[in-house]
């Protein structure tokens, strides 16, 4: 048996009366991955910091090749030989992607930083995750899945014998995980250790040897990942029975009958030929009361930019947007939000959440224009709404005055869902709602957007994942190189059918319906919400 590199014994945190990790025990050996599941909340994250020296334990201990280990900050844990890659980024955006990448041991020549060096290392280190970029870019104007990449790179590169990797995937797109399981197989390979924590059960069944799952806190289960199945160990991660969900639209009604409660005919917005230089190509769609419309693609197909560009986010060269059939000429994000749209963008950290504020501010944030009178904020009526969104969302906050940054994930992205809902829309942009959140929270969302159409909002769900769009979806249409290739309405909306207008293949074959997803670099599910 390989020995343990890394070890928590009977560690104890809390913040205030929230007792985040209670007696928690963990071992991690040398040429395995370590995978930590568990519901929001349940301490992951607080786990990871105690192991990258984040935050200190208030009991217990740590310990390296079974000596005992103290650790003041981060760059003491490095020192020991642990680089950690943090769910809510550890990097400085501003700075180039090669700062970035070798911050604190840049190369230097005659005591100077060698900048030319650092840049040939840099690009020859992002070669081997499949980035071509130029490293002298701010890492801030990368895309989410390029800088999660490129701080797994810098973990990587610092020589650390343990890698800990909180929600890496959680930014990914297909391609880009591919990227992330070879690396880690290498480093596997190699004898290093991997803590891997993540929701999404695709990821930790490719990776995984071991498990340990939390719930409130506490260890339920160590041992063997290959021993117990997804159904399982999601019952583990709630604390009861869990039945997954079956049904979606073409398995709601096997007779093929249309449902009594239809989405409106007529449109309350349309996108007419959205067209921008190298991002868009004449996209259309119309989205009707009542209704969810899918949209599905592959990286840069353009579907985050196609609802950016609905929401006012993205300027377009050409191209229309009607509300309610009245055609919007002068459009911007102030204009988008008048007319009732509002748009969840997938990365929350950047573009949603204020860290700093409280979980009440944040979701008044948008709406503070409507809860005032004579420009005076009415605190009763802000409390009231907030109280309200947090208990139809099930926002998990010791209370509405808890700093959002201290929630798990899952909550951040209730409560920025919940900050548009108070707009009270009549259109509303999901785009990747579910991105690292766990099981029970997709199953909230995903009976709130159910919620949301019967009361008649038109929702438009951008997703990566073929199963969820399947489950959630009136109709579906997929985009590629910024076009449209591909509507699916119906009984025809199916995993494999979405596979097939993604990938342009034939679904059906030897190999089975793995084959497409494959063609595609698609994974053909997030079984988060699925029968193993």
């Amino acid at each position: 048996m390989a020995a343990n590199l890394l070890e928590a014994v009977g560690v104890l945190k809390s913040f205030g009366e929230v007792r985040a990790l209670d007696h928690v025990s963990l071992a991690v050996r040398a040429g395995e991955v370590h995978t930590i599941v568990g519901g929001n909340g349940a301490g992951k994250s607080t786990l990871v910091k105690v192991l990258s020296g984040v935050c200190r334990p208030d009991r217990g201990e740590l310990r390296v090749d079974g000596r005992p280990v103290r650790f003041a900050t981060p760059l003491d844990a490095l020192r020991a030989g642990i680089g950690a890659v943090h769910q809510e980024g550890n990097l400085v955006p501003m700075m180039s992607v090669a700062r970035n990448l070798f911050l604190g041991r840049e190369p230097r020549r005659f005591g100077l930083i060698d900048f030319s060096r650092m840049h040939d290392l840099a690009a020859e280190t992002l070669a081997g995750y499949g980035l071509h970029v130029d490293v002298r870019r701010p890492l801030g104007s990368l895309g989410p899945g390029t800088r999660q990449l490129v701080a797994i790179a810098r973990a990587v590169s610092t020589g650390a014998r343990v890698i800990v990797l909180d929600e890496p995937g959680a930014a990914l797109e297909p391609a880009e995980l591919d990227t992330l399981f070879a690396v880690v197989d290498r480093l596997r390979a190699e004898g290093r250790a991997i803590v891997y924590v993540s929701h999404r059960l695709d990821e930790l069944y490719r990776v995984g040897d071991r498990v340990t799952v939390l719930r409130d806190g506490r260890v339920v289960r160590t041992g063997p990942l290959a021993a117990i199945d997804q159904v399982r160990l999601v019952s583990l991660m709630l604390g009861r029975p869990y039945r997954p969900a079956t049904t979606g639209p073409a398995a709601a009604d096997p007779a093929g009958e249309q449902p009594a409660d239809e989405p409106g005919d007529e449109p309350v917005l349309t996108a007419t030929g959205l067209t921008r230089r190298r991002v868009l190509s004449g996209v259309s769609l119309a989205l009707r009361p009542g209704e969810v419309l899918g949209l599905g693609g592959l990286l840069g197909a353009g579907r985050s930019a196609t609802a950016r560009a609905i929401a006012g986010a993205l300027p377009v060269d050409a191209g229309q947007v009607t509300v309610a059939g009245a055609p919007k000429r002068k459009w911007s994000i102030r204009a988008a939000i008048r007319a009732g749209i509002s748009l969840v963008p997938k990365d929350r950290r950047t573009e949603g959440i204020v860290p700093t504020l409280s979980v009440r501010d944040n979701i008044a944030l948008a709406a503070l224009s409507r809860l005032s009178r004579a420009g005076i904020v009415s605190d009763a009526r802000v409390d009231k709404l907030v109280a309200d969104l947090m208990d139809r969302l099930h926002i998990k906050a010791t209370s509405p005055r808890q700093r959002v940054a201290e929630l798990s994930g899952g909550n951040q992205q209730k409560v920025l869902l919940a900050r548009w809902l108070a707009m009270r829309p009549r259109v509303l942009l999901l785009d990747e709602p579910t991105r690292g959140v766990d099981v029970a929270a997709k199953a909230d969302l995903r009976s709130l957007i159910d919620d949301l159409a019967v009361d008649g909002l038109a929702v438009l769900l951008i997703s990566n994942d073929p199963r969820e769009l399947a489950d959630n979806c009136d109709r579906v249409v997929v985009l590629r190189d910024g076009a449209v290739v591909g509507e699916l309405s119906g009984l025809a909306i199916t995993e494999q059918r979405i596979v097939e207008a993604i990938a342009a293949v034939p679904a059906t074959g030897p190999s089975g319906a793995s084959a497409p997803a494959r063609a595609a670099g698609m994974a053909t599910a997030d079984p988060g919400l699925a029968t193993p």
